[in-house]
């Protein structure tokens, strides 16, 4: 994973709307989709972001490949960037960098609440902190942002995301009965395949994998506690 310490903070806070697609434009030339390789993984990184009023709160949990939590780091940090649909890295990329920084145990890939390249300019927030890191990492998101996809109707079943042009970005998954399907992308060093099955070894029973699973609830209490 490449040092956070090193990075050019104006990726992570454009001026205005024009400048974060340009930065996202920019960053997709260096975005790699390739098989992951399974075997270097020890270390699984969940990623969740709540919020309170102009705050972000974000939260790192470390699984290592039994899924048993390692660490888990919390972090605060105000709001920059307004919410745009597309434009998800720029808010909450800041407070999401912090709780890498802080953890003591490097992750080996990340599953993040959001897209991968499931995303108008196949660079979502797995995308950007994938590639900014250069590090493996995966979208696991609750609703669809861009793309066409049949409904899997049994659990178990994934059906394909497609581009405009008919091209691969991901799958949906239906991963839990009565629930909605969640939608699987590759975000960097993953491909659509791959990361499917990496997601699917990470569900234990509930709708979303471990990972961001505990992150999303570890994100819930701190928020109890900031209200």
């Amino acid at each position: 994973m490449r040092d956070i310490n090193e990075l050019d903070l104006q990726l992570l806070f454009p001026k205005d709307v024009q400048s974060a697609v340009e930065i996202q434009n920019n960053l997709s030339k260096s975005l790699k989709i390739q098989e992951l390789e399974t075997q270097k993984i020890q270390y699984i990184g969940g990623l969740d972001v709540s919020y309170v009023d102009d705050y972000a709160l974000g939260v790192l949990v470390i699984l290592d490949n039994k899924l048993n939590i390692v660490e888990i780091i919390n972090q605060k940090a105000r709001v920059e960037f307004p919410y745009i649909p597309g434009l998800l890295a720029f808010r909450e990329a800041p407070v999401i960098l912090e709780c890498l920084r802080k953890s003591s145990v490097e992750p080996d890939i990340l599953i993040l609440d959001g897209h991968g390249i499931a995303h108008p300019r196949k660079f979502g927030i797995a995308s950007h902190i994938g590639v900014l890191l250069d590090i493996p990492s995966i979208g696991v998101a609750k609703n669809r942002l861009y793309g066409t996809c049949e409904k899997p109707l049994h659990v178990g079943d994934a059906e394909p995301i497609y581009d405009e042009i008919g091209g691969l970005i991901g799958y949906c998954y239906l991963s839990k009965r009565n629930t909605n399907p969640i939608y699987i992308s590759p975000g960097h060093l993953c491909d659509p395949d791959s990361a499917l099955s990496f997601v699917k070894s990470l569900i234990r029973g509930y709708k979303l994998p471990e990972p961001t699973r505990l992150a999303h609830i570890y994100t819930q209490r701190l928020k109890s506690t900031e209200e």
